[in-house]
């Protein structure tokens, strides 16, 4: 299946559609920094479906899994993406765990553009060894607890269909090249 096979590039009043952009991939990997940069050359809004989640239910992430745990935060994610947001002209940067539910890439897909990131888990390590607000790494060994959500994560990632590694890249190399990919998609 194309995974452009459900995205218009214009509606019956000959206006001009934009599809989201939809980033996804592992924590740490440079979401929402390339995607800030994207909406700023697209002129699109950006949005970050944590802080949007954040904001909706006035706590921190890190406050969600303990009050409303886990499942409650990904409920939340789903509600996001089905309702929370506009259906066009912005720029999503997902949360790591969001495009790996059940359904959520097909539906992704079904909305816009989705683009994966990605990074060697000793990048991941490096980047996310001062983060506060990852309640998954809040653990003993927090090495161990990454290399394991990798293993099961990175599958389900790589059927996104386009991934974009940001290993040893500026956010501005990333953005030029999830941009061309973006608008090669739409056209």
């Amino acid at each position: 299946m194309c995974i452009f096979a459900n995205i218009v590039d214009v509606d019956r009043n000959k206006r001009i559609v934009k599809p989201n952009l939809y980033i996804v991939g592992f924590m740490g990997v440079g979401k929402s920094a390339v995607g800030a940069r994207l909406a700023r050359e697209l002129n699109y809004s950006f949005i970050d479906s944590d802080k949007a989640i954040e904001k909706r239910f006035g706590k921190s992430i890190p406050d969600i899994f303990v009050d409303d745990g886990e499942a409650a935060f990904r409920q939340y994610e789903r509600e996001f993406i089905e309702s929370g947001h506009p259906v066009e002209g912005c720029v999503i940067s997902c949360g790591g765990g969001l495009f790996v539910q059940e359904g959520m890439p097909e539906q992704l897909k079904s909305k816009g553009i989705v683009v994966c990131l990605s990074a060697s888990v000793e990048s991941i390590l490096r980047r996310t060894r001062k983060s506060s607000n990852r309640p998954l790494l809040e653990v003993e060994n927090r090495e161990a607890r990454i290399r394991e959500l990798f293993a099961k994560r990175e599958p389900i990632y790589r059927c996104a269909g386009i991934s974009i590694s940001t290993e040893g890249r500026t956010i501005s190399e990333v953005a030029k090249h999830a941009l061309r990919v973006y608008q090669t998609a739409i056209n």
